[in-house]
Formats: structure tokens, sequence, C-alpha cells
């Protein structure tokens, strides 16, 4: 069947897990796919004879010239908007989409009805919440996935087989910079701190393209109502231009006001979707029900329990969806208790805001901490810590900065520095964990940090550390 692409000279930027699909889909609907890619590496040149098996161009080593007679450029979420590429590109005219848009434009092309997107993004909790929300919505009865940045194509969701009734989507604001015409059912935007400034050139820039994710919402723009940070979440949603009728749905740890959804002695209620908000509150689940019941995982769920709300799910939904949760791996999973010490491996919080909300969880805490520091610093995080910290072991190239830190804001709190970035050092790590720990405390791998200055990523550093923690109790 003919489309909008057969016969356009379209080029892909960027092989990987968005790149291919997009020059197979493309090239199935008939375009003149040309795929450009800055790596000539094995996996490359193993993934262009797939492509060129198709009848696809592929030129590798060469992600910066713009192919002659291009119409649109496809791209991949993380090559920066300042590429040369895409500089030529807006001198020649030539719009510019990611996978994302892509995906959008796509549903419904085979005559099916599209699936309403329910959105999420923020610095931290993004999978998470997506998870816990398609949880929920598969708890009502309804036909649907976790895709996006989650790692599962949005292309695949929108052109195979399965009919969805609905999309619980994780957006980064690399992929809401580059999907200019989405328009989600609902979205949240879960929190904002600095992250990925290299790529989008300042902290307004970045919130912006998170706010992105507001833009023409139908139903429901949920945001963080506790945050504040500026520009705040809310802030956001002020900006955005949304459809008529649309409602700002805020979340809250605390008790909720009108239109929004919190917390009330042990309960998660919504006060949003209720007749007479005003006076009513539904009782959703309770706090035990979110696994686990850190303070920043019941925001997660609270976000998720309000876009579902927002497309109609009931209580009993939200209550057995957030019951059949289970969390993945590495983000506050409790390893085990040895010598009536909990361990916990939160490999997952890479940068300051993940682990503030993971100290956060925790009265008295052994903190292992420290790798990539990616230009964060540490002040904040170790000045609102201070008070929960028995003792620090720090590892990984960039730990001096977390040390200095701890001096400055926490100078009373007992500091282990392993001067080594071998992966051995986590057993070590843990094994001066124990020696600094108390029965009732609790040794929490929160890194504040990347992983690859000694690790492949951060699920290999925290399988290091829960095999460490089971030597201990061997």
């Amino acid at each position: 069947m003919p489309s909008e692409f057969t016969g356009k000279h379209v080029t892909v930027a960027g092989l990987g897990v968005s790149g291919v699909p997009a020059a197979k889909v493309l090239h199935g609907l008939g375009a003149h796919v040309t795929v450009v890619n800055d790596g000539d590496d094995e996996r490359a040149r193993a993934q262009a004879a797939e492509l060129e098996a198709l009848g696809v161009t592929v030129r590798l080593g060469d992600g910066d010239t713009l192919p002659e007679g291009t119409e649109l450029i496809v791209t991949a979420p993380g090559w920066k908007p300042t590429k040369p590429l895409f500089t030529a590109a807006g001198q020649a005219g030539v719009p510019v989409w990611g996978d994302v848009e892509l995906a959008w434009r796509l549903r419904g092309l085979d005559g099916r009805k599209p699936a309403p997107w329910l959105a999420v993004t923020g610095t931290n909790g993004k999978t998470t919440t997506v998870q816990m929300l398609a949880s929920i919505l598969k708890a009502a009865g309804l036909r649907t996935a976790a895709v996006g940045n989650i790692g599962v194509s949005l292309l695949d969701a929108v052109t195979g087989d399965t009919e969805y009734d609905v999309l619980a989507v994780e957006l980064s604001s690399y992929q809401l910079h580059w999907a200019p015409s989405l328009r989600a059912h609902s979205a949240a935007v879960l929190n904002l701190a600095p992250d990925h400034l290299d790529w989008h050139g300042s902290m307004e820039a970045y919130a912006a393209d998170k706010g992105r994710i507001y833009e023409g919402n139908q139903v429901a723009c949920v945001y963080n109502a506790d945050a504040t940070d500026k520009p705040s979440t809310e802030d956001l949603v002020r900006g955005a231009d949304v459809e008529e009728g649309c409602r700002a749905i805020g979340f809250t740890l605390g008790t909720p006001g009108p239109s929004q959804l919190g917390v009330v002695e042990g309960l998660l209620v919504d006060r949003a979707f209720v007749e007479d908000r005003q006076k009513n509150a539904q009782e959703l689940a309770e706090v035990s029900d979110v696994n686990p019941p850190a303070p920043h995982n019941i925001a997660n769920a609270l976000a998720a329990a309000g876009l579902a709300r927002a497309f109609g799910v009931s209580a009993a939904a939200v209550r057995d969806g957030l019951r059949a949760f289970t969390p993945d791996a590495h983000r506050i999973a409790h390893v085990a208790d040895v010598d009536g010490v909990a361990y916990v491996d939160d490999s997952k919080a890479t940068n300051t805001h993940a682990t503030e909300a993971s100290l956060a969880a925790y009265e008295s805490i052994v903190w292992i901490a420290g790798g990539l520091a990616k230009g964060a610093t540490f002040d904040a995080l170790v000045a609102g810590a201070a008070k929960r910290l028995r003792g620090a072991v720090l590892i990984g190239a960039d730990r001096a900065l977390i040390r200095e830190a701890l001096a400055r804001h926490a100078p009373e709190v007992p500091v282990v520095d392993l001067d080594r970035t071998d992966t051995g050092a986590m057993l070590q790590a843990v094994q001066e964990a124990r020696r600094l720990a108390r029965p009732g405390d609790t040794v929490l791998l929160a890194p504040a940090c990347a992983s690859m200055d000694m690790f492949t990523n951060y699920n290999q550093r925290g399988d290091a550390f829960a095999q460490a923690v089971r030597e201990l109790g061997a």
C-alpha cells in the first residue's frame, strides 16, 4: 500500500536500537533509505550487512555529511542537535524527526485505531513509573505494554501485530527534543534535576525539552506538587499548550488538595478523579502495596496512579496493579540481612538526584558511593544526608569529590577511601561497610555516579555488590 514515505529519500542517523528498526520500517514503506553512522566497528558492520541485504544504503564512519537528495532525517535520540549533519539539514530545510516522532506518525497507518499514549518523563524514576503504570493498566484488563526509552521499541509497538488499548510510554529528554508533533492522552513529569546538560546546553533547554511531553495533552498533565526546584514540573504544566478541558493533576507525599493524589494515614488517595473533589477522596491502595515503600517510589506510584485514573481505571485496578508490580533489579533492592544489618542495592542511583531519594529512605546508613561523577558536585547531597550517615565507603575514579564533600559537611562521619578501581574493590567495600555498621543500620549502595570506571554498567556493579553480600552471609 502506498504511503507518504513511498519514493521519499530518508536518511536515518545512527544504527543501534532505534536506527535499525527505523530503517527497516521506512524501507518497508517504500522509502529510499540511507543510513549514516559515526562508528565503523564490528557491530556496526554486522548491522550494515543486515540492512544492505534488504536494499538499504549504509555509510559507516561518516555521520556528519548530509546525503544528497535527503528529504527527511530520522535520528537516533542521542545524537546532539549541534552535529554538522543537523546544521546542514537546517540550512537545506530538511526536517529532523526522532524514532518517537516516526512512531507517532505511523500510528493507525494500517487502518487500526491508534492506541492512546500515557507518557512519562523525568530525571529519575521513569522506568519504574512506566512499569507500575503498565501493571495497573493490565490489572484493569487493558491490552498494554511498557515501551519507549524502557528498551522496547515504540516502532515495534505501533507497527507490530498486537493491537493495544493504550501504551505506557517512557520518554527521555533526547526523544522529546526530536518529537515535535507528539500529543499524548495524558503525561507526567516526575522531577527535574540537572542532567545531560552537555547535550542540551543549559538547564533551561533541558527543562524545555522535558516540558514538550505536556504539549497537546487531552485529559491530564500530572506534575510533582512537592518539587521546589525551578523550573518546577508545575511550571512546565503552566507553560504547556493543551487541549481544552485538560487538567493539571498534582501528586504529593503529603495530604492531597483538590485535583491531587497523595498520602493520608498510610493510604494512597485520589482527590482528582472523584465527584466533588473539594470534599471527597477515593482510597486507591495502602503504602505497603508499593514495592519498595520508599518515599520516592511512593511518588512514582502516585504518578502512575494519576495517569491510570486519567484513563478511567478503577481504584481496585490501581491497588491490584501496584501489588503485582515487581521492580527491576538494582533499584533500591533489598539483598539480605546479615547480623541485623540490611544490605540494599540501588546501583541504578547514578546521579545525585536519585541518590538523594535513596538516602532519604533509611534512618541510619553506611553509604557505599563513588564512580564517574560526570561533572556532578556533592555538597548539597551530603549536607542533606549527613544526619543519616553512620559511615561511608568510597570507591571509583572520582571518589575524592565525595570525600571532600563529606569533610566539609559531615566531618564526624567515618570514611573509608578505597584507592582502587578494579571490580574486586566491591568485596572490600562491603567488608568495610560491615565493620562500620551496627544492628538496625542499612548498608546502601547508592553510588551517585556512573559505573564505567570499574564496571560494564550499573547492573554489573549491583551484581558485584549482591555477590559480596552473599559472601558475608556464607
